[in-house]
């Protein structure tokens, strides 16, 4: 298989490219990134001994993208977008511009190409948030946040290209992600790296907040499974099955670490901050996928990453 995947340096698309040199063999990979300041190449130094391509770019450069899928791909798997919720409320047109104007911009070009299989990476916040139950893939889309309504606006334009042009298209949408090489302004790296160095750590509202948890690689198979076997037009829900708070997390992290609770600082909350996500995934169950990681054995193995792995996240910390 001959795939191409953009934002291939980032926490999850570095991850996938690990994992698709590992499960399958005779795979070629083409990773296009644009190397923002949460991607780093350093992700994957362990794939250069593999038929592994790197090309600098962004999925906005018409031209670039073009040229590229012209060279002839299976597959495009597109995690390349803005994602951070804060930066959205700052800043978004960054996230209008790659996650919707580039979105189309791969569509467009996979079109006139007739690339066999394009798979958008979406996630569970393009539903806002639910009090009780779970969001089906078929649920109201209710995104809060300029993040999510971006990423609703590039997940509605790849059903419009299923529905206008046919074309062969996929979408995940996953819970909240966690494990080795996350750039360190997420909840979990950004907590851990914070508390080993003594530095209290900002916990929204009342840290009450929910999220369905996913370690990285359980997210990374699912995807690879809805590749494989996913039906053209379909939406997959890619979820963990395991729900905790905010300030959980955060005595997780305190308690691995040995470290007091005096290090928690309860902040104002953030405009549009989502009360509780959770993913109903039995549509993707059905095609064999079943989480495997537990949530508190991997809570444990993430922070052992991020502090035998400083000389990763120092610099990234530094020059944030």
């Amino acid at each position: 298989m001959k795939l191409l995947v953009t934002g291939g340096c980032g926490f999850i698309g570095s991850n996938f490219i690990r994992h698709m040199f590992s499960a399958h063999e005779g795979i070629s990979i083409t990773n296009l990134d644009k190397l923002t300041y949460a991607g780093n190449p350093a992700n994957l130094r362990d794939a250069e001994a593999s038929d592994y391509t790197f090309v600098k770019g962004d999925i906005c450069d018409e031209a670039l993208i073009d040229g590229l899928i012209s060279e002839g791909f299976d597959a495009v798997v597109n995690f390349a977008a803005e994602s951070h919720v804060d930066r959205s409320i700052t800043g978004p047109a960054e996230f209008i511009q790659t996650d919707v104007f580039g979105t189309f911009n791969l569509l467009e070009a996979c079109r006139k190409r007739h690339v066999r299989r394009y798979l958008q990476v979406s996630t569970d916040e393009v539903y806002g948030s639910i009090e009780s139950g779970s969001f089906s893939e078929d649920s109201q889309l209710a995104p809060n946040s300029p993040y999510s309504a971006s990423k609703a606006a590039g997940d509605l334009l790849v059903r419009a290209y299923y529905k206008t042009y046919g074309m062969p298209v996929l979408v995940t949408r996953s819970s909240n992600n966690f494990g080795p090489y996350q750039y360190p302004e997420k909840l979990i790296p950004l907590f851990v790296t914070n508390i080993m160095d003594d530095i209290q750590v900002p916990v929204y509202g009342d840290g009450l907040n929910v999220r369905d948890w996913l370690f990285v690689t359980d997210n990374c198979a699912g995807i690879d499974l809805v590749l494989a076997k996913g039906e053209p037009g379909e939406v997959y829900n890619i979820g963990g099955g395991q729900e905790r708070t905010n300030i959980e997390i955060t005595r997780g992290i305190l308690a691995e670490l040995g470290k007091p609770e005096s290090l928690i600082k309860y902040v104002d909350d953030r405009p549009g901050h989502d009360r509780r996500y959770s993913l109903d995934f039995a549509r993707i169950a059905g095609l064999g996928y079943k989480p495997r990681e537990d949530f508190a054995r991997m809570l444990a193995e993430t922070v052992r990453w991020y502090v035998d792995n400083r000389a990763w996240w120092e610099p990234l910390k530094a020059g944030a």
